[in-house]
């Protein structure tokens, strides 16, 4: 993907041979467990990077977890990885402050958002979109000095109480089970899409065919944080959604392209059915991709939520 020519936190470091990782935990409350697996696969470099982290904030667990596919070289995807959460955590409307944000609360008013809970969620959406921004904007600060522009994608989830809410910059993407059934929530953020391709030419860009559509004939995917030169069209803004944590809801699959190019959402869901173990599902699907000959970078992060695994039913993915 990418160029033409191209705290509980896991670590996406590789050793020197970029050997295959994986890795899983399990949340104190019992609520959710997950695990990741990556591996260079068929590229002599490694631009993928995941997060796995859980944070308590006042007084709730929350689960945050991202899969990072770089393109020009690992730098964003890497900064994306060290910053992005950090950035979400400590945003002041993180958790709702009524002296700071009576304004906001008015708007909180004409979606009948009136209760504490579902306040704290409005400022989640919000700050999630105003983290990416000023991680994208402070990543370009720092590379005035670098002679090649870098990019990266994020698929991120992010899950406090029985919310779950799924940011996406970029073509990695999320899919979640529910009822049994495959569901992305999230959309592959391409050039030749309607919308993008219009958002892109009314910023003055070009959308053109070279082995695939790119801004620019150049970029392969339409949103993405860093690439400064092509910043005018390529932005880092997230499409996000929510969903609820309930008995239906099974787990979650992030990937990066390396797996989605080669594996259908369904396909993905299918393998990891019957995979109790986040890691071994992880691994499973990174196995596939690499069998089925893959030839990028591959990054998953699978989360399954335990609270109602006992009262599944026939059909569920249990």
């Amino acid at each position: 993907m990418g160029y033409l020519n191209s705290v509980f936190s896991s670590t996406s470091q590789f050793s020197a041979d970029d050997t295959p990782v994986s890795g899983g935990g399990l949340s104190q409350n019992g609520k959710f467990s997950y695990g990741y697996a990556s591996s260079p696969g068929k590229r002599s470099s490694m631009e993928d990077f995941y997060e796995t982290r859980i944070d308590g904030v006042d007084g709730e667990i929350v689960g945050l977890f991202g899969v990072f596919d770089g393109h020009g070289g690992a730098r964003a995807a890497e900064y994306v990885k060290q910053n992005l959460f950090s950035n979400l955590i400590k945003h002041p409307k993180f958790i709702s402050d009524t002296k700071s944000a009576i304004g906001l609360y008015f708007l909180c008013s004409c979606f009948e958002l009136f209760n504490q809970f579902t306040s704290y969620l409005f400022w989640i959406l919000l700050s999630t979109a105003d983290a990416y921004s000023h991680t994208d904007s402070e990543f370009l600060k720092s590379e005035n000095n670098q002679n090649r522009d870098a990019g990266s994608t994020a698929s991120t989830a992010i899950l406090v109480g029985d919310r779950l809410l799924v940011a996406n910059v970029g073509d990695s993407r999320a899919v979640i089970c529910r009822g049994g059934d495959a569901i992305a929530v999230s959309r592959d953020h391409k050039p030749d899409q309607t919308d993008e391709r219009q958002r892109i030419e009314d910023a003055g860009g070009f959308v053109m065919w070279a082995g695939t559509w790119r801004v620019g004939g150049v970029l392969a995917v339409s949103r993405a944080f860093g690439d400064r030169l092509l910043k005018q069209f390529v932005v880092a803004d997230p499409e996000i959604q929510e969903q609820k944590v309930d008995s239906s809801l099974e787990f979650l699959i992030l990937a990066s392209d390396g797996l989605w190019d080669v594996v259908t959402n369904e396909e993905a869901v299918a393998m990891v059915k019957p995979i109790q173990e986040p890691e071994a599902g992880a691994k499973r699907l990174m196995q596939e991709a690499c069998q089925r000959g893959s030839g990028d970078n591959i990054t998953i992060v699978v989360v399954r939520f335990l609270a109602n695994q006992e009262a599944s039913a026939p059909g569920s993915c249990d």
